[in-house]
């Protein structure tokens, strides 16, 4: 990894994602999560406050970034629960068949290279009875918003890490097995247009 890689981009990601709209949307969806819990893609650990103690054994964290890890640590030493780091990319999850109650999948979908493998390995370590809870931002509903997020998208791919601006959330999720069973869609407030399209909800293994 580079060196923006390692130090500049988590410090970047972690103020983004950390911004106070965006922290209403990880408290309106992780405090659902029961059981035992992957998070994929933790990143540095933001959705750790939201969980509630009384409904969570144990939370995965699925992280492959070293610096975002680093970044994570106060979060995690804090936690009223056991955290186990997982430093593989979504597509690797080290975990067997029907091991989770919940996967938690906040702002990583848009970075994750084979989402489509991705998905079908959280299916596969989601219990039957389990659920996918997920917050993302991806294509937006107006044809104009489209168009710049098509624009902006090789540019910002290259600053934000990875990111895609303009993927299908519901889309990807349901043709990976899923069936989302709730989900609301909106712009977030006092954010850019191409990238405040977000979609939130839950789904569950088919």
């Amino acid at each position: 990894m580079t060196f923006y890689e390692q130090h500049v981009l988590p410090h970047l990601l972690h103020l983004a994602c950390g911004s106070e709209v965006v922290e209403r949307q990880r408290a309106a969806v992780v405090p659902q999560a029961r059981g035992r819990v992957l998070e994929v893609g933790m990143g540095s650990g933001l959705n750790l406050p939201h969980y509630d103690p009384q409904r969570v054994e144990l939370v995965w964290g699925l992280e492959p970034s070293a610096g975002m890890r680093r970044k994570a640590r106060h979060h995690a030493a804090g936690a009223p629960f056991e955290v186990r780091w997982l430093n593989l990319p979504g597509e690797e999850i080290p975990l067997e068949d029907d091991s989770a109650d919940t996967v938690v999948l906040t702002y990583t979908l848009c970075t994750i290279p084979d989402w489509h493998r991705a998905l079908e390995q959280m299916r596969r370590v989601l219990k039957p009875s389990g659920q996918l809870l997920f917050c993302e931002h991806g294509t937006a509903p107006d044809e104009g918003v489209r168009q710049w997020q098509d624009r902006v998208n090789p540019l910002w791919r290259r600053v934000a890490g990875g990111c895609h601006l303009n993927r299908a959330i519901p889309e990807l999720i349901e043709h990976a097995g899923f069936r989302i069973q709730r989900m609301e869609t909106g712009y977030l407030p006092k954010v850019p247009r191409f990238a405040g399209s977000n979609f939130w909800g839950t789904a569950a293994p088919r």
